[in-house]
């Protein structure tokens, strides 16, 4: 249960920041593939395995619930106030998770035929990155004040991100950042906690896009990872390679635009910080598996 409830405090840990996706943590911690065969299951499966997927799923969501809480209160004053330094740390977190992923899939890699897709994912995410950038007619993102068209791309970004989230890849936050509704979307959670309703219609489009999304990638997810692996790990590689343009863009994306990420405000600290996260977070497994094991 500790131990569980822990996986799921540190996938919201990497779900709540873009960057390393909830998908990368649970690869990087060893339990991906049972948490894809959950959410298979409880979507697929018959009533027991449905049963087993959502007592794993319950405990998984408690932990995510608290780290996400804690993250949103925590990030959105410091997305207002330190922009270059939180993006300087996503970076750091996504340059060292790229390697632990190589190396876990090291056997996948080995077949070299498959390595256009790498482009295809570099390609996808700064082609999404731009195009947002060029939109016209969505406007700035404001969960208090939506236009019709913006329920809609919301309910599609929603969609989207959660099948980033699920993959050890590009997570899902880089999606909504991308879609420049991350940030909007850490503030009106921060404002749905000081109980201004106002922002909820917005966050409802949010959650059902999030559960549309699950119900209809799960399943597509799953089988290409087991029947097409090494193309799988080559996108999952570009995706997270192009992801870093798009977090560079992140200042961009703020109600009042400020400069991208360069070598004139990128914050070497912050950046190595984000590398030490990813390294306690493979020792801080190591000891609750040994806590878990001594329960047992």
């Amino acid at each position: 249960m500790i131990l569980t409830a822990f996986h799921g405090f540190c996938m919201a840990l990497a779900d709540s920041v873009p960057g390393v996706s909830g998908g990368t943590i649970a690869f990087i911690l060893g339990f991906y593939d049972r948490f894809i065969n959950a959410l298979h299951g409880l979507f697929r499966g018959n009533w027991k395995q449905r049963k087993a997927a959502l007592t794993y799923l319950l405990k998984l969501g408690i932990g995510w619930g608290i780290g996400m809480v804690s993250c949103v209160v925590l990030l959105s004053s410091l997305f207002e106030q330190n922009i270059y330094f939180m993006s300087s740390l996503f970076l750091g977190l996504t340059v060292c998770s790229i390697p632990f992923v190589a190396m876990a899939e090291q056997e996948a890699l080995e077949n070299w035929r498959n390595s256009g897709f790498l482009l295809v994912g570099v390609a996808a995410v700064v082609g999404l990155t731009l195009l947002r950038t060029r939109a016209v007619g969505l406007g700035a993102i404001n969960y208090a004040q939506l236009q019709p068209l913006q329920f809609g791309w919301i309910f599609l970004s929603g969609a989207v991100a959660i099948t980033a989230m699920v993959l050890p890849g590009i997570s899902g936050s880089s999606v909504l950042l991308i879609a420049g509704v991350y940030l909007p979307t850490i503030q009106a959670v921060h404002s749905l906690l000081g109980l201004q309703l106002v922002v909820i219609p917005g966050l409802c489009a949010l959650g059902l896009g999030v559960l549309t999304g699950i119900g209809l990638s799960i399943r597509a997810i799953r089988s290409a990872l087991q029947n097409h692996r090494s193309a799988m790990v080559w996108l999952v590689l570009g995706l997270m390679l192009g992801s870093l343009y798009a977090i560079a863009n992140g200042p961009a994306s703020l109600d009042t635009p400020l400069p991208p990420l360069s070598f004139t405000n990128f914050q070497i600290p912050a950046f190595l910080l984000g590398i030490v996260l990813l390294f306690a977070l493979e020792g801080l497994k190591k000891t609750m598996e040994k806590k878990d094991g001594g329960n047992k």
